[in-house]
């Protein structure tokens, strides 16, 4: 069986960690996998049978200033960066994959380049015949002031290192050059997967507190914000809204805060929340997807994951884009969603209480719109690693 090692660093959110345990899920039947996690351990996050997982010494990144960090700070960050460097080139040579896949790089996490033009070096050394190729999401995003040089660094990187780039989106919806336009300058093969979506979990195993909201009659709302290292003015106006909401409607609000969010902003939002019987908040659920089945709105930040899981099950959404140093994805994923009239898109100036519950209401009123997307990104990725393997053994 051909062997891919795929690497994946989430240091502010999960999405990046979501979208490539969906990949890995579609690849176990036809390659043995090893996996490496260079982000923060979530607990209750479950990875496909039959992966090896191996944990880095996890680096996370602060909401504020997007400074690296050490998770176990029993290191200081040079040395965690010499041991994960050092790591990855053991797991490497132990496991010899056919293919390394790297996960938003060179496009992104270039601060990690003190372990992967290492890694990359040793994989396209004339002792390996390995293919190497960069998993990317639909949306490139750089700093205004720096996207020039910011490309020039991509395109060095990608025509030096990479055999393949995998676009996990849809040409027709967000083409590549929209958000970078040296395209033609990548030497190496693309291709557009369509977007990777979530399945859900085959044996859900509920507690009795996600089967009483899941399986209710009562109709739902449903807040989440992602790892929960950042939306908390969000959470705080939902919480403060839930009064106003009491009064006007039947539903239930569900709030997933996140698995990342400080433990002293959770007491908080569970403090604010004491007295409010329609709302309940929690940090984290395996079973996202089935809880906004069964929602009637999802209130929520258009991260990939997120917005997937909105378009497939057609649920009414009002997004609230990250607008965090200087990063637009989120921004041009819900404008574009927005006026193609798929979502309500908030901002910040919306979040007072009586807004939010006069939006909320007003917009339950309206029929959820659906949008026609290549959603095969799953399938489609393992199709395209299948005949890059049965071309590298022709070869």
């Amino acid at each position: 069986m051909k062997r891919i090692m795929f690497y994946c660093q989430h240091i502010l959110g999960m999405g990046h960690l979501v979208r490539s345990r969906e990949i890995i899920r579609g690849l176990t039947k036809d390659f043995q996998i090893c996996f490496i996690n260079g982000g923060e351990i979530i607990q209750g996050f479950e990875i496909p049978t039959g992966v090896e997982v191996i944990n880095l010494p996890a680096i996370k990144t602060d909401a504020e200033f997007a400074e690296q960090q050490v998770v176990d700070d029993a290191f200081s960050l040079n040395e965690v960066k010499e041991i994960r460097k050092n790591r990855l080139l053991e797991i490497f040579d132990q496991f010899q994959p056919d293919i390394l896949i790297v996960e938003l790089f060179p496009f992104g996490r270039r601060r990690f380049s003190f372990e992967l033009i290492p890694l990359l070096e040793r994989a396209k050394s004339n002792r390996s015949s390995t293919k190497v190729v960069s998993s990317l999401r639909d949306i490139v995003v750089a700093k205004p002031d720096k996207q020039t040089k910011h490309e020039e660094k991509v395109c060095h990187l990608i025509n030096k290192y990479f055999d393949m780039l995998l676009v996990h989106g849809d040409q027709k919806l967000v083409p590549l050059e929209e958000t970078f336009s040296r395209v033609n300058d990548l030497k190496c093969q693309l291709y557009y997967t369509g977007y990777v979506v979530q399945e859900p979990p085959k044996n859900p195993v509920f507690t009795d507190e996600d089967r009483k909201i899941i399986k209710s009659d009562k109709p739902l709302i449903l807040v989440s914000v992602g790892g929960g290292r950042f939306g908390h003015e969000l959470l705080e106006c939902v919480v403060n809204t839930a009064p106003f909401l009491e009064k006007a409607l039947p539903h239930n609000i569900q709030v997933f805060t996140g698995p990342f969010i400080p433990d002293s902003k959770f007491n908080e939002l569970q403090a604010m929340a004491k007295y409010s019987k329609n709302i309940h908040i929690r940090r984290y659920t395996p079973y996202l997807l089935n809880y906004m089945k069964k929602a009637d709105l999802s209130i929520n930040m258009p991260g990939y994951n997120t917005t997937m899981n909105v378009l497939t099950t057609g649920v009414r959404a009002m997004i609230l884009p990250f607008t965090g140093n200087q990063d637009r994805e989120q921004s041009i994923r819900a404008e574009k969603l927005s006026n193609l009239g798929i979502v309500k898109l908030i901002n910040h100036n919306h979040l007072q209480p009586d807004y939010l519950a006069i939006n909320i209401i007003n917009y339950l009123k309206k029929q959820p719109k659906k949008i026609s997307f290549d959603s095969g990104g799953v399938e489609k990725t393992a199709t395209i690693l299948k005949a890059l393997v049965v071309k590298q053994k022709a070869a």
